[in-house]
């Protein structure tokens, strides 16, 4: 089975429920989106919050893959850059594939589905980069390589994750042209 991807979603009560608890799970399986474990979709509610207005204000586009019963499986989000001199490249946020999903290439449908949009999608024609950032440490850099993203650059012991154990935080970038 593959996931059926779709951007800009209508935001309602099931996208809003299935984005917090595919993060939920995600962020307690040991996944690098924001939070440390145990965490609940209460506490990631004001994170998502924040995507849902840049959406609605337009600087944030939503990717969502749904597995074959139609739950959200896999997430990322782009945002727009407003400084004047950076408006050529996205920011890719909360790039996320369901624990039960991990391990049959949905990350690799992921990232693909990323590229195709960011290539193709109405709104995306002066991008020429993706940029992400990612949590040192947890290997997931050499994913995004595997995926074409280049690092550019490291902030060493940039992210805390608990007191004695800070991470880098890798800068990755995917050229489009």
């Amino acid at each position: 089975m593959t996931l059926t991807f779709e951007v800009d979603p209508a935001v309602d009560p099931a996208l809003r429920d299935g984005v917090l608890s595919l993060w939920a799970d995600v962020s307690n399986a040991g996944g690098a989106v924001g939070f440390v474990p145990p965490v609940t979709p209460e506490e990631i509610r004001p994170a998502l919050l924040k995507h849902l207005v840049a959406m609605a204000e337009g600087g944030t586009r939503l990717l969502v893959g749904r597995d074959e019963e139609g739950r959200i499986a896999a997430t990322a989000f782009f945002t727009f850059n407003t400084h004047p001199l950076m408006t050529h490249w996205v920011w890719l946020y909360t790039v996320m594939v369901h624990p039960r999903h991990q391990g049959r290439g949905y990350g690799r449908d992921l990232m693909a589905a990323v590229e195709h949009t960011a290539r193709t999608a109405e709104g995306f024609e002066a991008i020429e980069a993706i940029r992400l950032t990612c949590r040192g440490g947890t290997g997931v850099d050499g994913f995004y390589a595997k995926s074409g993203y280049k690092e550019v650059g490291r902030v060493p012991d940039a992210i805390r994750v608990a007191p004695g154990d800070d991470r880098d935080d890798i800068i990755m970038l995917l050229p489009l042209r």
